[in-house]
């Protein structure tokens, strides 16, 4: 990984200014239950009310360690097919569609409590769920928001990091470009020459609120390559992977599971991890998603998360 020279002197990349908006919470405890894509084990995450200011965090309920939803947790020699956040011995890994739901819905801050009846295990697996943020989304809805107050009753305005020069990171031939922009804007390409189904994809758009995730990103599934699988679970991934939780595409035969619910679900799926990695960010209860147009060509969650501790680190 390397990072553009345009930032790399740089102690101002990202201002903090004002969004418009107050925090938030859930108006209401929200809980969802299922089995983890890659440890096959079944758990618990509930969604629970927190003051302004507190941000996003896990809390596992066997244990007494809280780990915050932020950069400084990234587990960078975790597996590379999801996001794993660690501290103190412990992990809480595929984070991201959960946490791009949240970001992307305006749950500024929430404890999210996690339960397994493996009580000894130090692992921990956010539910897969359908392979997208569409049940996440659902229920989040049917909780509700409101303002979060802080310790004082009051509600706080919540920030958002503006990106202020272009930066880049890249690794091999893929990359992530992004430059000053007057909103959130994001632009990304996947390139699968192996499977002609997938192919070439490009998706971009400056239309990222809340109703636009949930109608035209939130319910696109994570996929994998048919001929992958075996390998995949000979490694110990995919434990729980199943036709149910994701769209599975073949070299040679296509789609196995269709229909597909939009002619480039792959690479909005990209987009969805995108906003759930990049979410790592926000501290305090403010956004994390950057607002700058950025560009993404054959990231995955290892370049989703370098990029987000680089303008961390900088800033």
């Amino acid at each position: 990984m390397t990072l553009s020279g345009t930032a790399r002197n740089s102690s101002s990349l990202i201002s903090w200014i004002s969004s418009g908006k107050i925090q938030q919470t859930v108006a209401n405890c929200v809980e969802v239950s299922g089995i983890g894509l890659h440890s096959g084990k079944v758990s618990t995450v509930r969604i629970v009310p927190e003051r302004a200011g507190e941000g996003r965090y896990f809390k596992f309920c066997t244990k007494n360690v809280i780990i915050q939803a932020s950069t400084d947790y990234y587990a960078k020699k975790e597996s590379p097919l999801c996001t794993t956040l660690c501290k103190d011995g412990l992990s809480i890994s595929t984070v991201e569609h959960l946490l791009s739901a949240l970001e992307s819905t305006g749950v500024d801050n929430c404890r999210l409590e996690i339960e397994t009846s493996h009580t000894h295990d130090p692992s921990f697996e956010v539910p897969i769920l359908d392979g997208s943020a569409r049940e996440w989304v659902e229920a989040i809805e049917k909780a509700g928001l409101k303002a979060a107050l802080d310790r004082n009753g009051k509600s706080c305005e919540k920030l958002a990091p503006v990106l202020t020069e272009p930066v880049t990171v890249w690794k091999h031939d893929s990359f992530i470009a992004a430059f000053p922009y007057s909103k959130v804007k994001i632009t990304y390409g996947i390139d699968f020459p192996q499977a002609p189904e997938i192919g070439c994809q490009w998706f971009s758009s400056t239309c990222l609120d809340k109703d636009f995730f949930s109608k035209e990103l939130a319910s696109a599934r994570t996929f994998c390559i048919y001929e992958q699988v075996e390998q995949l679970r000979k490694s110990g991934l995919i434990k729980g992977g199943s036709a149910k939780n994701a769209i599975v595409c073949s070299e040679s035969r296509g789609w196995l599971n269709p229909p597909l619910r939009f002619t480039n679900e792959p690479c909005r799926h990209k987009v969805l991890d995108l906003i759930g990695d990049l979410s790592l960010l926000a501290h305090g209860g403010n956004q994390g998603l950057p607002v700058a147009h950025i560009i993404v060509y054959k990231g995955g969650h290892a370049l989703h998360a370098d990029f987000a501790s680089c303008l961390s680190r900088i800033n």
